[in-house]
């Protein structure tokens, strides 16, 4: 997913602000979800949402404002309701910062945790 990023996303350093790298995290899983399935709602449609259960970053170099990044989202095979996404941010050849982040299966409704659907499973696994 590209991005550049904006002013408004900088701190007084002049480099984007960490909690920034969230954001972007949500927005490529939620680009990658779209490419995967047809989008978020095809999940909740079936009954079917999910949680974010951890999430870790490494900053590598700064960003800084107007400089144009890509962000490449891959997903781990998901586990019976846990999945594994990870994420590099690069300018260029450069490598910005690195994540990732375990989502957590759960029913719609109730939010109680429960296995991915056999049909989600497959495309990710």
């Amino acid at each position: 997913m590209p991005l550049r990023v904006r002013y408004v996303e900088c701190d007084m350093q002049g480099r984007a602000f960490n909690a920034h790298y969230l954001t972007w995290i949500d927005m490529a899983h939620t680009e990658a979800i779209r490419d995967l399935i047809g989008g978020y709602q095809v999940l909740t449609e079936q009954g079917v949402d999910f949680v974010v259960a951890a999430a870790e970053l490494q900053f590598r170099r700064p960003a800084h404002f107007d400089d144009e990044l890509v962000v490449a989202v891959a997903f781990e095979p998901p586990g019976r309701t846990s999945l594994r996404s990870r994420y590099e941010f690069r300018r260029g050849a450069d490598l910005i910062a690195e994540a990732s982040m375990v989502h957590v299966c759960v029913d719609a409704t109730t939010f109680e945790k429960r296995p991915w659907p056999g049909w989600f499973a497959e495309k990710l696994g």
